[in-house]
């Protein structure tokens, strides 16, 4: 199976997303919350229907059970409102990596009255994916930098049985990965596994109970699968430069890298 590198440069969108506060609150309660404050993550939510758009665009669709979301680089520029946004969706990379061809999509959100809400660099891993042509980057493209000082446990996360289905009807975020244990498994997946947002989302919400910050930034390199139910433990440490995280499992390995929150 192979991705030409001409797919960079496609776009999709703007597409239109109604945001209310029906879909805050349920995002929120997906993780365990009850407010109608916008989650620093929901931007995931209205950028799922330009995501879907821009890998038809650019003839990826049927490569979906190939794909692993490896990275996530979301730019706040203001919380979103209950308010109808415009979601436009770019390819910006296509590189060639051991594992299979690394795609970086770029989702950029407007207001209704054509200001930024949001900017994300969602980079899809492909497994087993060779890329036909040289690599090809159109953008700066950042990878969330290692951490140089140590990490303090801040508590655990109980992620249940559940938890994928609940997620993926409350976010709207809808992908069999997480939901069809069949599908799963034919993609060749121990079984349905949590989605990286939903683990992102729970990651940072257990870290703003500890430190006290206006998220204008979350950055982080997805390193492993979360089967259900397991438990999770996050461990962070806040300095001049934000505050860093990793999120582990029960074994102790790390499910999510490089986290930074700014």
């Amino acid at each position: 199976m192979r991705i030409g590198a001409d797919i960079v440069g496609r776009e999709a969108g703007p597409d239109e997303q109604q945001v209310d506060a029906r879909w805050l609150m349920a995002y929120n309660a997906a993780l365990g919350k009850v407010e109608v404050e916008p989650h620093p993550l929901f931007p995931v939510c209205y950028e799922w229907p330009a995501t879907r758009q821009l890998r038809e665009r650019a003839g990826l669709a049927p490569l979906d059970a190939r794909l692993v979301h490896a990275q996530h680089d979301l730019i706040i520029h203001r919380k979103p409102a209950t308010e109808r946004l415009r979601i436009s969706g770019k390819v910006v990379a296509a590189l060639q990596r051991q594992p299979g061809v690394l795609v970086v999509f770029r989702f950029t959100t407007h207001g209704e009255k054509g200001d930024l809400v949001s900017t994300t660099d969602f980079s899809a891993l492909y497994r087993d994916v060779k890329l036909e042509g040289s690599d090809r980057c159109i953008a700066q493209i950042e990878d969330p930098p290692r951490h140089e000082r140590s990490l303090e446990r801040l508590g655990e996360i109980e992620v249940a049985a559940t938890a994928a289905h609940v997620y993926t009807e409350c976010a709207r975020i809808f992908n069999p990965i997480h939901t069809d244990r069949a599908y799963a498994r034919a993609a060749g997946l121990p079984d349905i596994i949590l989605h990286g947002t939903a683990t992102l989302a729970l990651s940072v919400s257990k870290v703003l109970g500890s430190f006290a910050i206006s998220v204008r930034r979350v950055r982080c390199r997805f390193a492993g699968m979360v089967l259900m139910p397991s438990t999770l433990t996050v461990h962070a440490s806040h300095g001049d430069d934000g505050i860093a995280f990793e999120t582990r499992n029960a074994g102790g390995e790390a499910v999510i890298q490089r986290g930074w929150i700014g």
